[in-house]
């Protein structure tokens, strides 16, 4: 899928974990990590909002358009 999700390395650069970022935004764990993994076939923009609050970040912080790649590698 050609949409590149950026989850991770503002998790990393915040120094925040999964976990942190469930309790603080509400959003069950398993949802969280298959949006982390690439996994989700859509986002709600409330989540996004939630998560971007949470990590005070843009939404482009999160989400990249990558039109190169296959849906193996995402």
């Amino acid at each position: 899928m050609p949409i590149i999700v950026k989850l991770d390395d503002m998790l990393y650069e915040r120094r925040m974990s999964l976990t942190e970022l469930s309790e603080r935004i509400g959003i069950t764990l398993p949802n969280l990590s298959i949006l982390k993994t690439g996994k989700a076939r859509a986002i709600r923009f409330s989540t996004l909002e939630a998560v971007c609050e949470a990590l005070q970040c843009q939404p482009g912080d999160l989400l990249a358009f990558d039109p190169t790649a296959s849906a193996e590698e995402a």
